[in-house]
């Protein structure tokens, strides 16, 4: 898995514990799978279809770097489905993991579209 993306935990990323809000972790994971999938399968428009259990392995504080990885794990011909670990970049322990994160080829009217990354990756595999 490669690391692509870092972010600072700042105050306002904070919930009432002091810790990084569960949900802006997911908002960030969310557009960095989103920016990740849309470069691998060439096409400008992709939504979330799925996102499978996430898992909570620990909590960010402030002042924490916090770095994105991704992989492809799977392409269907109008989907990708990636892999997404998030981990504190000094201590290198894993903050969440998710398994699989669906996304989705579109057009201009939200209709599925087939992508160009699926015809590389289905003869790799």
């Amino acid at each position: 898995m490669k690391y692509y993306t870092r972010r600072f935990v700042k105050p306002n990323d904070l919930n009432t514990s002091d810790r990084l809000f569960g949900g802006q972790l997911l908002s960030w994971i969310d557009e960095e799978a989103a920016i990740y999938a849309s470069c691998q399968i060439k096409h400008d428009r992709v939504v979330t279809k799925y996102i499978s259990e996430i898992d909570f392995k620990t909590s960010a504080r402030l002042g924490d770097i916090l770095e994105f990885g991704l992989e492809v794990v799977d392409s269907g011909r109008t989907s990708i489905t990636l892999r997404c670990e998030v981990r504190n970049k000094k201590t290198q322990i894993v903050v969440i993991a998710i398994e699989r994160i669906v996304f989705v080829a579109i057009n201009n009217e939200g209709k599925a579209v087939p992508h160009k990354y699926a015809a590389e990756y289905l003869k790799a595999v």
